[in-house]
């Protein structure tokens, strides 16, 4: 089960720094669907996380980021990554990014909280996902995939940005089947907030642009 607290952001003064102090309470704001205007605050009894030893990469997908053509890159293009995440697709309906979420995280990607794992082929964005970068703690909200794989190669990437930069939580909110075979798993509110804590006392580092 989760909290939910219907809010209206013209209404409630929400801003990126309300947001971030949410994120910091253990907290984050969701849409019910892209074209709904209100936002909720979401806190559930149950949280996602990734340990970040623990990323579960199979055989043929160890395969795929060794031979993949994709170019990785880091924060280039925030806005056509967001508007792919909010995009309904064959096997996603709809989304919980409206309006109001793409302009308070494009500010905080302005900001610099707002971090991207971005795969190109060909000059063309064919997968990735962004998250929140705070203290020792990633808060990953959104992927993609337009390729076979892309995503999870952006997730093989971020977990090893994050181990390099000295990160220590990687929040996912919730757990899919999806997420399940990538290693995620379900914590309680309380050891959650725990693990945040911790977090929050760590100057970790997201590097700002880097291509390879």
């Amino acid at each position: 089960m989760a909290t939910y607290q219907n809010l209206s952001s013209k209404k409630s003064g929400l801003t990126p720094q309300v947001i971030l102090q949410a994120y910091s309470m253990g907290i984050f704001p969701m849409a019910r669907s892209r074209s709904d205007s209100e936002i909720m605050w979401i806190d559930p009894d149950r949280r996602g996380i990734i340990p970040l030893d623990g990323l579960r990469i199979s055989r043929s997908l160890r395969k795929s980021i060794r031979n993949n053509r994709l170019e990785i890159r880091y924060n280039t293009d925030f806005q056509s990554v967001i508007l792919a995440c909010a995009k309904k697709t064959k096997s996603r309906q709809d989304t919980w990014i409206n309006d109001e979420i793409i302009s308070l995280y494009s500010d905080l990607y302005t900001q610099g909280f707002v971090k991207t794992v971005e795969c190109w082929l060909d000059e063309s964005l064919v997968g990735g996902l962004y998250g929140i970068a705070l203290k020792g703690a990633f808060f990953g909200e959104s992927m993609f995939s337009i390729k076979q794989n892309a995503s999870k190669i952006a997730l093989f990437h971020l977990v090893n940005q994050l181990n390099e930069g000295g990160f220590v939580l990687l929040d996912t909110q919730f757990v899919t089947d999806h997420l399940i075979r990538l290693g995620a798993i379900e914590v309680s509110r309380a050891e959650y907030h725990t693990l945040l804590e911790k977090a929050l006392l760590i100057d970790a580092k997201f590097n700002s642009v880097q291509t390879y």
